[in-house]
């Protein structure tokens, strides 16, 4: 069941692999055609975009059927499958995955909170603390008034009383926590979406010292971010609603069997990522142990250990998915072109009763955060997403 529409029409190139799938590689999605709702303007690293999500739902679902990703990161695939009338299962165990997504999944109007914003106070007196690792970052003001939004917003947690409100101004104050534009509260920081170390921060502030040490308004900017995202919420809402999971993915037993309809996913690339490490500042501002996440999170630093870890998950998979249900993995070239994840994938799929439909490349112009990190995946200047699709039969 590939299917895929219009294939045959674009005449797509076809190969054999040596697992006998067939490879086809063309422009299934742009952002320029979509042009993909402004809800998933949220940074986030290693994360793809709204149209990849958009593509295979589009393609393989209906409305009202779950779709499920169980490496959520930033909650693309939540985010769109709510966007265009579906269910989701949104699974990632680190905790700052739902923190990031769920408030866009059901996102609150303007207006609101606009006055909720009026009623939370960042005059606080509060307890003296050290701040020798925040003050890098941070004009003393700015840090003085994101100190007094962690407090209400810890209070409002630890007393069973945060309501979507308050979640969507936790969502976007901590994605506007480090970045190197006038809208984020930090000053020049780099890369944009994650925190360096506190000493790395102090260089960096010597390199740009010429950008000056500015006071940001948290609110402002906080109501600035979210007019950019509500810009293109429907008027009536699609979503139906889903689960947010902090579960190992080999291990989701809060999900029944045969209730998934389409998996899609990108999953950890043998360790090209610390997470954690990344997002210490965001664990910080969320009251988050990062030390207890990490241990949480399994490192697999050999394609030996990682193929036998999504055999486990694609086990998993098989007891989730409906009959026919399709899923749809993202995979990719790591360690400079050795190694592709594809031929690691294929022989672990097929152990556990999935059915490899095809291997599909998606080939684009190189982003602008492409090119940050470094994202070459041919000779010919196109940034690719790699997915096997695959089939419980």
């Amino acid at each position: 069941m590939i299917d895929l529409d219009n294939i045959s029409n674009q005449q797509t190139e076809f190969i054999k692999t040596e697992n006998h799938i067939p490879v086809y590689q063309d422009e299934f999605w742009t952002a320029k055609q979509r042009q993909m709702s402004s809800l998933h303007e949220i940074s986030y690293r290693a994360c793809f975009k709204g149209e990849l999500p958009h593509f295979f739902i589009d393609k393989y679902s209906q409305e009202g059927d779950v779709i499920y990703d169980p490496f959520a990161g930033r909650g693309t695939t939540a985010v769109q499958a709510s966007l265009m009338g579906r269910r989701f299962i949104s699974n990632d165990i680190n905790p700052l995955s739902a923190i990031l997504a769920e408030p866009r999944t059901n996102p609150p109007s303007f207006a609101a909170v606009a006055k909720r914003l009026e009623q939370i106070p960042l005059d606080l007196e509060l307890p003296p603390e050290d701040d020798q690792d925040l003050l890098p970052f941070y004009h003393p003001e700015t840090l003085q008034e994101l100190k007094a939004l962690r407090y209400y917003l810890q209070v409002k947690r630890a007393s069973g009383t945060e309501d979507i409100l308050d979640r969507w101004i936790r969502m976007v104050a901590t994605n506007r926590l480090t970045g190197h534009s006038s809208g984020f509260f930090s000053y020049y920081t780099m890369p944009p979406n994650l925190a360096v170390s506190p000493e790395r921060q102090k260089k960096i502030n010597l390199k740009y010292s010429h950008k000056g040490f500015l006071y940001k308004d948290v609110k402002a900017l906080i109501l600035k971010k979210t007019k950019s995202l509500l810009k293109d919420k429907p008027e009536n809402w699609p979503g139906l609603g889903g689960q947010f999971l902090h579960s190992d993915a080999a291990q989701t037993y809060a999900i029944a069997d045969n209730s998934v309809k389409l998996i899609i996913t990108s999953p950890p690339f043998l360790d090209q990522v610390q997470y954690v490490k990344d997002n210490w500042l965001r664990c910080w501002f969320n009251h988050l142990d990062a030390d207890q996440i990490e241990k949480r999170i399994t490192h697999l630093s050999s394609p030996e250990k990682w193929s036998q870890a999504m055999g486990q998950i694609f086990r998993e998979f098989y007891r989730v998915l409906q009959p026919g249900g399709m899923g749809a993995f993202e995979v990719g070239e790591v360690r400079k072109g050795k190694v592709y994840l594809e031929d690691l994938v294929l022989p672990e799929l097929i152990k556990a009763d999935l059915v490899p439909q095809a291997l599909l490349i998606n080939s684009q112009e190189f982003s602008k955060t492409a090119n940050i990190w470094g994202v070459k995946n041919n000779l010919k200047g196109t940034n690719t997403n790699r997915i096997i699709l695959f089939q419980k039969e």
